[in-house]
């Protein structure tokens, strides 16, 4: 299989740079509309082979769209990263326009690709490549859900002082500030985690697990690549193994959870054809109202895209 990622910027060489290390593809390449920069990437990327002992071959070219040709998965990263003091919502207008563009490009060179969007405002992106793709909403779907059930695990893991691998949880929601983590259904080894720790501290954890990007951005000035890129590789390696793992995923909604017409992230079975199964958990009246909120906010995005008349 091919893979492609475009976007050579740092969430778009790590998921590249991390693709090729798990040996899920025999060839990724990596895009970009900067002269040399994803050439250059790919190149350091490759001669890491010998060393990290792999063997898929990683290409990078300056919009040649020509050279995705036949991708059976495309990772879209492009897009300008979030600044200090600046919301997922503010990119919208810019980001918008980029999206439209190079989904259009790569679906073109290849129509029957799952599209998986990583870029933000990642919900209304979603539906911007969903739009510009005419596919079926299965093969359109984003990259957040993990992301912030990972940052989420790895607080709790700090809290614990135990080992994140031992940390299943659950969150829904839309990519941002009104993400809805879900400490009813996050365990310890099975052991609930209401049992482990008191709701104050559980509580403290979920606001920072909500403002977790926002965090990032503050500390760095950019926003984050590694945590992005290794979620990124846990999809497209479900997708490429047809492992049918259960993940949280942004995906188009059609009444499922009572909402309808919306890109938001909610658990999924995703395998080799995309997002197989939308799976709906039962939520107390607390969640419901905190999704419905959610949803909301990303409506309100959505109108934005949609009043921008770009499709």
């Amino acid at each position: 299989m091919k893979i492609t990622v475009i976007g050579a910027g740092n969430v778009g060489a790590t998921c590249a740079n991390v693709i090729a290390h798990n040996g899920l593809a025999k060839q990724v390449v990596l895009l970009d509309i900067v002269e040399g920069m994803a050439e250059g990437k790919s190149l350091d990327m490759w001669q890491s082979s010998p060393v990290n002992m792999f063997d898929t071959r990683i290409i990078g070219v300056t919009n040649d769209y020509e050279a995705t040709k036949g991708s059976g998965v495309i990772v879209i990263t492009s897009g300008i990263p979030r600044k200090p003091g600046m919301s997922r919502d503010d990119l919208i207008g810019t980001n918008a326009r980029i999206i439209k563009e190079v989904t259009g490009k790569a679906i073109e060179q290849s129509p029957d690709a799952i599209i998986l969007m990583v870029a933000n405002p990642l919900d209304v992106m979603c539906y911007c490549a969903y739009l510009t793709a005419k596919k079926d909403s299965n093969k359109v779907f984003g990259m957040a859900g993990i992301l912030d059930t990972a940052r989420f695990r790895a607080f709790l893991a700090d809290a614990l002082d135990t080992s994140p691998r031992d940390i299943q949880t659950l969150l829904l929601g839309g990519h941002g500030d009104t993400m809805v983590p879900l400490p009813r259904y996050t365990s310890v080894s099975g052991i609930p985690v209401t049992e482990l720790l008191d709701k104050e501290t559980i509580d403290k954890i979920v606001d920072r697990t909500r403002m977790g990007g926002g965090e990032i951005v503050k500390l760095m000035g950019t926003s984050a690549w590694y945590a992005p890129g290794a979620a990124v590789e846990q999809m497209v390696e479900s997708i490429v193994f047809d492992q049918k793992r259960i993940l949280p995923v942004c995906t188009y909604l059609n009444g499922e959870y009572g909402i309808k017409d919306i890109y938001l992230g909610v658990p999924v079975k995703l395998g080799k054809n995309g997002i197989e199964e939308i799976i709906e958990v039962d939520l107390n009246e607390d969640e419901k109202a905190l999704l419905n909120k959610s949803a909301e906010a990303v409506k309100s995005v959505m109108k934005v895209l949609d009043d921008m008349n770009l499709f």
